[in-house]
């Protein structure tokens, strides 16, 4: 691997060099390394804490007992609620924020790769929450139910019957009567059921969808109208 492609923005590159060789034992199928931010203090820094940013995970790094181990911190994008960074006299402090716990800080990170960092994480954080908006769209499929073929299956035997009693052909108004009075009733009643049922539903989950902001106004009016028009 080229250590360099981590070392763009002044990191030290036995430091990356360290970093990548213990990450990449913990990388699974399809993750790769995006950016290493490495704390640089006013004073020589023999073992920096570091920020290491994946395309599924943050990797927050502290060397501990003369570098003879390690401590890591580690989120993935839905674990993680935002980023801030302030900017100080000597580099920036970088806070991470997850949705549980603790807020975790490194301080004395060069102002150049906290701005990275933190446009790099922004970005994660926003594909991740449009990812988790489409999957639960994606749940929420209107479909329209076809049940206007037998609607004009009632209307016709009646006219037919109508118009065979007043030319008085008896065996023709018995031979209507049979066929189509019983199953259309039976049949037309459950399915009015059902349809309330799953309308209630679909209503309930848009207005979960919008109450979780995960859908705004507009769509929600839409829907709504989309499903109140099948009455």
């Amino acid at each position: 691997m080229n250590f360099e492609l981590f070392a763009i923005d002044g990191q030290d590159i036995k430091i990356v060099e360290k970093l990548v060789i213990k990450l990449q034992d913990m990388m699974t199928d399809g993750e790769r390394i995006d950016y290493i931010a490495i704390q640089k203090k006013p004073a020589v820094t023999i073992l920096p804490d570091s920020i290491t940013i994946s395309n599924k995970r943050i990797f927050m790094c502290e060397f501990t007992k003369l570098g003879l181990a390690t401590d890591f911190e580690i989120f993935s994008w839905k674990d993680i609620k935002d980023i801030a960074f302030k900017e100080e006299i000597f580099g920036s402090k970088v806070t991470v924020i997850p949705t549980t716990g603790e807020n975790l800080s490194i301080d004395y990170i060069p102002k150049v790769q906290a701005r990275k960092l933190y446009q790099l994480i922004k970005g994660a954080l926003e594909s991740s929450k449009i990812k988790e908006l489409e999957l639960e769209k994606e749940k929420f499929i209107v479909t329209v139910p076809k049940q206007a073929a037998p609607s004009f299956e009632i209307h016709t035997p009646v006219e037919e019957e109508v118009v065979s009693s007043n030319d008085q052909a008896s065996p023709k108004i018995e031979e209507v009567k049979e066929i189509m009075i019983t199953p259309i009733v039976e049949e037309s009643a459950p399915k009015v059921v059902e349809e309330d049922d799953e309308m209630t539903l679909k209503l309930r989950k848009l207005k979960s969808l919008f109450d979780k902001q995960l859908i705004t106004q507009a769509e929600y009016e839409n829907k709504k109208n989309e499903i109140l028009s099948q009455i």
